[in-house]
């Protein structure tokens, strides 16, 4: 019988879409989310060790986005990876109006409810996490139609997706990772929306043009402070700027650096521990 290493990783706070984003680093073969945990599966011969693990969560103790976590290795017999992830994977009602579900759950949607169908495999942005949350909410009060609109580090593509469907014209969904690149392509076509959405591999400086109506991005907090003056590039005078990724201890880093750029604080929505700002751009909000 064919065994495997089986890592249990508990968090505070338990983020188990950037944990598992980050995991994908290293040679492991799947990721299961539990309701207080998350395990993490390699092969028996893999190279991948529990220093390793902590090696890379000790990377968001320092960034801030976690405060301490633990892990324990278990050796298990092998599994069936995919059925076990879908499993995971279910149905969530970020709104009354918006529902991300995955293709092999069954929803029946009620009266003017948008659904977004997201497959995650290895990208974030499955809508569960808080801060996705957070930034669905706040599209829904700020997609006006024929917006043209960019979201930086865009994972599944979610966001995306769901200003699509809310309205704006056309978007543009950067993220420099290949799987997400793959994924938000897939997601794009599997919701009818490739043809408005143009998926790019890379950062935002290999986004071209600028002047956009409106922009996301839900990173990391160092991150967005280094790509401030990229993202004012590319905002138009007055447009809307949603950011999330971010703590509550991250605001005021936040604050202070946007405020510099000439962006104008609009609001802040905030989900347990977690908090999405809306900046506009310099000149009347469009």
């Amino acid at each position: 019988m064919k065994h495997y290493k089986e890592f249990t990783i508990t968090a505070e706070p338990f983020n188990p879409e950037l944990i598992s984003g980050l995991m994908w680093e290293l040679d492991i073969s799947g990721v299961n989310e539990e309701v207080n945990c998350l395990k993490i599966f390699a092969a028996e011969d893999s190279n991948v060790r529990t220093e390793d693990i902590k090696l890379l969560l000790q990377r968001l103790v320092e960034e801030k986005m976690l405060f301490k976590f633990s892990v324990e290795e278990f050796y298990i017999e092998d599994k069936n990876w995919n059925e076990e992830w879908e499993k995971s994977v279910n149905v969530i009602e970020v709104s009354d109006r918006l529902v991300i579900k995955p293709s092999f759950r069954n929803y029946t949607a009620k009266p003017g409810q948008i659904i977004i169908t997201i497959d995650p495999k290895m990208s974030f942005g499955t809508g569960e996490h808080q801060t996705t949350k957070l930034v669905l909410q706040l599209l829904e009060k700020y997609v006006k139609k024929e917006m043209k609109m960019l979201d930086v580090g865009s994972g599944t593509g979610v966001l995306a997706i769901a200003a699509v469907k809310l309205g704006v014209s056309s978007a543009v969904a950067v993220d420099n990772d290949e799987w997400c690149f793959g994924n938000a392509i897939e997601n794009c076509e599997v919701n009818s929306a490739a043809a408005q959405i143009e998926v790019k591999l890379g950062e935002i400086k290999n986004v071209q043009g600028n002047n956009f109506d409106l922009i996301t991005a839900n990173i990391q907090k160092n991150i967005l402070l280094d790509i401030a003056s990229e993202i004012k590039e590319k905002l138009k005078p007055g447009g809307i700027l949603i950011l999330s990724g971010l703590l509550f201890s991250d605001e005021n880093d936040i604050m202070i650096k946007y405020s510099s750029l000439g962006f104008q604080f609009v609001e802040k929505k905030s989900l347990d521990e977690w908090i999405a700002m809306v900046f506009s751009g310099t000149g009347k909000i469009s």
